[in-house]
């Protein structure tokens, strides 16, 4: 299966799609790190912690949630990559026992792209000669090799962005007053939030206004909710 990143092209053009493995974890464990941890301190605070509490449940926050998304992350892209190896398997063994059937699919697949059936017939069979298993997962299931599944990667990433991200609020509560820390606490994870999704923005190539934005709305739900809830737990304790 060749790889599509590294084709040339006949005019200089930059894609970022192949950053999306990485890029998805690193997002998803920066703002997640963030917005969890922040949440678990503004509800202890608002419970009516002392900071002891808070910094612990932040602190515990932090490490569970770092090696709760590690070990997500890499099951669930194990598992991607494992129905990737199986379809890989699967196409194999189809080119191996029936060829033909397997060329007309292709052919099929063009003809319904818009081409006409000679054209399409043209390109099947020139593509077969090239790279059968190439083609067939390309496009008839959709793999690529822009963007292959790596487990430990995603794992790593996820992980320590997480903890990163969770330092932030977490700082802030060691050292804002008592009285004011969910405020503080608030505040500076806003502008994690958005200094974050527009970072994720920028190194996928997308609006950052509009990330930034996104995720400091869900933030504030996120927050608004916890600090309720425990507001709520702690006047009935």
């Amino acid at each position: 299966m060749s790889d599509l990143a590294n084709q040339p092209s006949a005019h200089s053009e930059t894609h970022l799609s192949f950053r999306t493995g990485w890029l998805r974890a690193a997002v998803m464990g920066a703002n997640d790190g963030i917005l969890s941890t922040a949440s678990l301190i503004a509800g202890v605070a608002a419970g009516g912690g002392d900071r002891v509490a808070i910094l612990l449940a932040g602190a515990a926050g932090l490490a569970a949630g770092a090696m709760s998304m590690a070990a997500g992350e890499y099951v669930s892209v194990s598992s991607q990559s494992d129905t990737e190896r199986a379809d890989i398997a699967r196409e194999k063994h189809e080119l191996r026992v029936n060829p033909e059937a397997e060329l007309e699919e292709l052919v099929a697949i063009y003809r319904h792209r818009g081409l006409s059936e000679g054209l399409a017939r043209k390109v099947a069979q020139e593509l077969t000669e090239k790279d059968a298993l190439g083609a067939h997962l390309r496009d008839e299931i959709g793999i690529t090799d822009l963007s292959p599944p790596r487990p430990m990667q995603a794992a790593i990433v996820s992980a320590l962005t997480f903890a990163v991200g969770a330092a932030a609020p977490l700082i802030v509560a060691g050292f804002a007053p008592l009285s004011g820390l969910v405020w503080w606490v608030a505040a500076a994870t806003m502008l994690a939030l958005a200094i974050m999704g527009g970072l994720g923005a920028q190194a996928g190539g997308a609006p950052k206004l509009r990330a930034a934005t996104r995720v400091v709305v869900w933030g504030i739900l996120a927050m608004v909710a916890t600090s309720a809830i425990g507001s709520l737990v702690g006047t009935t304790l």
